[in-house]
């Protein structure tokens, strides 16, 4: 499977995914048409669905100009995002298992972010949006702490730590400096830090991260972390159990 990052708007990605050798490509989480019409054009490719992974707009702001211009496709969704996801047809539910363009995908809800948001799992990849992002996680804009502690360390970390992870926006150098303030003294977020900030500089992109490097250097992966637990206790109450300590967490990053 070849995945191709489309960068769209200021820091989002939109992903193309297709079967090596196959001329038929899915698109993940099109902000806008022009940038996936341009990256497919330019690999001689055809459209043929939609995988959104929640409803923001810049996730889901390109769909109705791609069913224009691609006809009547497949536009998948959780089932909880009917009405919230333009020209949505397929509505999912945890656990689900579709074939699209010869691939096999497998979906978890995962809400936090948004009630309704989906990851897609397909041959050792992993499509999160706005739910785990390189060493952070989205705003809990409708779910709750607890929504997004299971979402992330449960249903998430099941899967085998080499798998890639192909998020939805490049913040990953200001994720890494927070990581660094929250824990300290953890040398795979400084290692991590470094390896990115030569990216950066060379004008090359963060994603994929593998779901190894997010257990060892995500704050939101480690509410165990006894260092995360002592930074956050002016905002914990005694022994609080680890959705309470992501809460805190994200509630400082919110500030930070």
């Amino acid at each position: 499977m070849d995945v191709t990052p489309i960068p769209c708007l200021k820091d989002n990605f939109a992903y193309l995914i297709r079967k090596a050798g196959s001329d038929a490509a899915l698109v993940v989480d099109p902000s806008e048409a022009e940038p996936v019409v341009r990256a497919l054009t330019g690999a001689r490719l055809r459209l043929t669905g939609i995988l959104n992974t929640h409803h923001h707009f810049d996730h889901v702001g390109g769909n109705e100009e791609l069913v224009r211009r691609y006809g009547k496709l497949p536009v998948y969704g959780h089932v909880s995002d009917r009405g919230r996801i333009p020209e949505q047809t397929e509505f999912l539910e945890h656990g689900a298992e579709f074939s699209a363009s010869g691939i096999a995908f497998r979906v978890l809800h995962i809400p936090g972010h948004t009630l309704g948001a989906i990851a897609y799992i397909a041959e050792g990849c992993v499509f999160t949006g706005d739910t785990l992002f390189a060493a952070g996680c989205g705003r809990l804009f409708e779910g709750t702490p607890a929504m997004m502690y299971e979402s992330l360390n449960v249903k998430l970390a099941a899967l085998p730590e080499d798998t890639r992870v192909f998020f939805g926006h490049e913040y990953t150098e200001s994720n890494l400096k927070f990581a660094a303030h929250v824990e300290p003294s953890n040398a795979a977020v400084s290692e991590r830090a470094g390896r990115v900030a030569e990216l950066r500089k060379s004008g090359q992109w963060t994603t994929p991260s593998t779901l190894g490097e997010e257990k060892a250097t995500n704050p939101f992966m480690r509410c165990e972390s006894e260092e995360i637990r002592r930074n956050m206790a002016s905002r914990l109450s005694g022994e609080s159990d680890p959705a309470t300590v992501l809460g805190a967490v994200r509630a400082a990053k919110d500030s930070f």
